[in-house]
């Protein structure tokens, strides 16, 4: 993993879903994470629910973090619901913290 794509998952790691209590990194909402050679960041990102209530919030977040940590770089975030998310995909890190 190069430097700026740790940097960034670091920093996603801020970005907590309020129903859950857990930031979206262990909760398995990241689907894909990528710096192009310019610098721009591509992200393919989930909600636990396609209806999820704060899914504008946490957008709107994880839109802010992304471009606080590599300034005057384009980020693009593609918001996927294939494959749905499942419980599975939680970082024993966030199972932990859950008590799963």
């Amino acid at each position: 993993m190069n430097e700026k794509v740790r940097r960034l998952e670091e920093a996603l790691k801020t970005v907590v879903d309020p129903e859950v209590g857990l930031n979206i990194v262990d909760l398995g909402l990241i689907y894909g994470l990528d710096v192009d050679d310019e610098g721009d960041v591509q992200l393919e990102l989930t909600l636990t629910s396609p209806g999820c209530p704060v899914g504008p919030m946490i957008l709107e977040e994880v839109q802010s973090t992304l471009e606080s940590v590599l300034p005057h770089k384009q980020v693009l975030i593609s918001l996927v619901f294939d494959p749905p998310w499942s419980p599975e995909r939680i970082s024993e890190e966030g199972r932990s913290h859950l008590d799963l």
